[in-house]
């Protein structure tokens, strides 16, 4: 019997502006909201809200209503929170409306979708704090399972995460983790005493996620019942089939025209047409089935790109300078107590300005291409240091300031 585990992410970023070199130091607002720009925050939010989240969530409410069996869950950024709340009250309406069904589980994650683990166990434990602070007050719920910025993880984050509190945490099923070993088990961290991994099946969510439009596909036209059956022949196979994707796919990143509205509404009933399949969320996934194995992960994995590792947003000079920078701001701008301040300091964090910078080329260009505000990947880098130079120039004013008054 293979339990069906649906995630997906939800997360839009704060994009910064073309930020120039004479800008420094006469303007302190960052990011992208030019009501006259193609590419701004807002706008892209709200293209997106109507081909996808708006949408895809009517549908799902439709077929929990349909199929009291069928479960998903969702992490939303904190970042992605904050810009519906304020532009969008019907997206947020919308998401709060499925979490009301009981069948909806919410997880945790980094408030600003940021890489803060790997350079700051401090600020990720406040990010990480202040986003379940944030999921409690929209949502009423505490989450229980954790997923890092873009499933990046490794032996260290499973068991701060277990320290945390978390008994379920979220990965890629990368190959060259698992050899031999499928993804279709839990697993555990090295030394973890009640934490548990979730690997998603990569294959069959980049069926949906990536392939499911793409006409030269040997599988092409992807259909629910072809889809079900594959799930249904993991019986024996496997205990849970996590099929773990961004929510953007239904509508956005697969268009309406291409089907995957359809293609969503019948997979529920056509999984739970073979009397041993199910669904469960992450927290009764964990809660269900125990661990095949220790997996040792050292090395930081992560879902992005054919490497599924950080090379994403740190395989070039331009990204490993930039988030250096950033980082190396944290305790020169803390100790100002300015909130603007250390707000636009915590959302220059978010791992999308790094993804940016990308000068990855061939099989992942087009992904990293996608709702990106620059021509190039250098454009991004000059626009994210010249705020860099901007915001630590306000650091340097207010310090100054605060030491003058100490005198």
């Amino acid at each position: 019997m293979p339990s069906i585990c649906f995630y997906f992410q939800v997360h839009q970023p704060r994009r910064i502006k073309k930020f120039r070199v004479f800008d420094i130091g006469n303007d302190k607002h960052y990011f992208n909201d030019d009501s006259e720009s193609k590419l701004n925050n807002r706008k892209i939010i709200e293209k997106v809200a109507n081909k996808s989240y708006l949408p895809a969530n009517r549908l799902l409410l439709e077929l929990l209503g349909r199929h009291p069996e069928f479960k998903v869950s969702f992490s939303l950024s904190g970042i992605f929170l904050e810009q519906v709340e304020h532009d969008f009250p019907e997206v947020l309406k919308s998401f709060q409306d499925l979490v009301a069904t009981g069948r909806v589980e919410l997880l945790s994650e980094t408030y600003y979708h940021s890489l803060s683990f790997l350079y700051s166990r401090d600020e990720f434990r406040h990010q990480v704090k202040k986003h379940k602070e944030k999921i409690k007050k929209l949502f009423g719920v505490t989450p229980r399972i954790f997923r890092n910025t873009e499933l990046i993880y490794n032996n260290e984050l499973g068991q701060t995460a277990e320290k945390m509190g978390y008994r379920g945490i979220l990965t890629e099923g990368a190959d060259h983790i698992l050899g031999w070993r499928s993804p279709n088990f839990l697993y555990s961290p090295p030394g973890a005493k009640k934490i548990k991994l979730l690997l998603k099946n990569y294959s069959l969510s980049d069926d949906i996620a990536f392939r499911f439009s793409e006409k030269t596909w040997a599988e092409h036209p992807l259909c629910a019942d072809k889809f079900a059956h594959w799930l249904s022949n993991h019986n024996g196979a496997g205990e849970v089939i996590n099929l773990f994707m961004d929510y953007e796919t239904f509508g956005e990143h697969q268009w309406e025209e291409s089907g995957i509205f359809d293609f969503l509404r019948h997979l529920p009933a056509e999984v739970l047409r073979h009397p041993d399949n199910e669904f469960l969320t992450p927290s009764e996934v964990v809660a269900k089935y125990e661990p095949k194995a220790e997996l040792d992960i050292p090395h930081f994995i992560s879902w992005a790109d054919i490497e599924r590792d950080l090379s994403a947003w740190l395989s070039n000079d331009l990204q490993r300078d930039a988030i250096a920078k950033i980082y190396s701001l944290e305790k020169e701008v803390l100790s100002t107590g300015d909130e603007e301040l250390i707000e636009n300091w915590r959302r220059l964090q978010t791992s999308d300005h790094f993804y940016y910078m990308c000068t990855k080329f061939f099989a992942d260009g087009d992904v990293h291409k996608y709702f990106n505000p620059y021509d190039t990947p250098y454009d991004a880098f000059l626009s994210y240091m010249n705020v860099l130079n901007d915001l630590r120039l306000r650091v340097e004013e207010i310090n100054l300031q605060i030491n003058n008054k100490n005198f």
